[in-house]
């Protein structure tokens, strides 16, 4: 069984270090007052709800049984991190061990409250799901696709925010651009992440699937995907007239481009010209994104 990471740095500055976890519970708020931030406090378990936007949708049942009955055995040694809303308190990290705790019966919970927008809540529900590798890929894309789209963060912002390289952020999110039943296959760990981005230069979503069910059925490695996507780009009819035919040198031209952008994390522009000559157009932003594009493909020749 692997070992599960804790809070990591990210959370643990979420946690006030003068108001630690008393050795037997910690006392409510006997005169009904408004919580404060960073109080430490417990709480009817009725009155704390999940974040409907949490990134994270699936949820290990045997692990969750495993969590409620160490906290059958030695209580909650971290409490949530929640924030007020109307009529309740939202979870902003911690909702296996609200769920755990629901498991073991527990009535109240201990929570630390705290007060973020909308922007910084997701951020940090996604923060711990990652330091703890719940999330699966198609999860971790969305997520960042919302806080890409809803928040309006960029790719270099959420990379930072989350300490992955902005190439790691691209590739992710472009797992979004599969077919459904793909994105599922993936979500269920039938095929890995990195199948997924071998079929990405498949257009038609029923090619997709059914390349990712023989991917499946004949447990073939990511390389050996790879050179059945491109057999499949390659492969000639020679009943397709000249339009077919540039339509799938094209479908040629985007699995390469592909792979380029796997690689250099940035546009790649592949312009093929007859005779098998052409050229090759890579997009930068700034400054510091040409010196880490030179400095990859230096680092590909050493």
């Amino acid at each position: 069984m692997a070992v599960r990471k804790g809070l990591g740095r990210g959370l643990d500055l979420l946690i006030p270090k003068d108001e630690g976890m008393p050795k037997k519970s910690i006392e409510k708020n006997k005169e009904n007052k408004e919580p404060k931030e960073n109080q430490v406090l417990t709480l009817s378990i009725h009155d704390v709800e999940p974040n409907r936007n949490q990134p994270r949708k699936q949820f290990d049942e045997d692990a969750i049984e495993e969590l409620a009955d160490s906290i059958k055995q030695y209580g909650v040694i971290q409490p949530l991190i929640v924030q007020k809303k109307d009529k309740y308190y939202e979870i902003i990290a911690g909702e296996r061990r609200w769920r755990a705790c629901k498991k073991a019966g527990l009535k109240e919970v201990p929570v630390i409250i705290k007060n973020y927008d909308e922007k910084e809540t997701l951020k940090i529900s996604l923060i711990e799901n990652l330091q703890r590798e719940d999330l699966n890929p198609i999860e971790e894309a969305k997520a960042y696709e919302q806080l890409y789209n809803t928040y309006g963060l960029k790719q270099d912002e959420i990379a930072a925010s989350v300490s992955k390289s902005r190439t790691a952020i691209t590739n992710i999110m472009r797992l979004l651009k599969l077919d459904e039943r793909v994105q599922n296959m993936v979500i269920e760990n039938l095929i890995s992440s990195g199948h997924g981005r071998t079929l990405l230069s498949i257009d038609d979503g029923d090619v997709q699937y059914q390349l990712a069910e023989k991917i499946l059925d004949e447990n073939l490695s990511v390389r050996e995907a790879e050179k059945l996507v491109k057999c499949i780009l390659e492969h000639k009819d020679n009943k397709k007239n000249v339009e077919e035919e540039s339509s799938q040198e094209k479908s040629m031209i985007d699995f390469f481009e592909n792979k380029m952008k796997d690689i250099l994390g940035s546009k790649v522009v592949i312009k093929n010209k007859k005779n098998n000559k052409g050229k090759i157009e890579i997009e930068y932003y700034s400054k510091d994104e040409l010196e880490r594009i030179i400095d990859l493909i230096q680092s590909i020749k050493e």
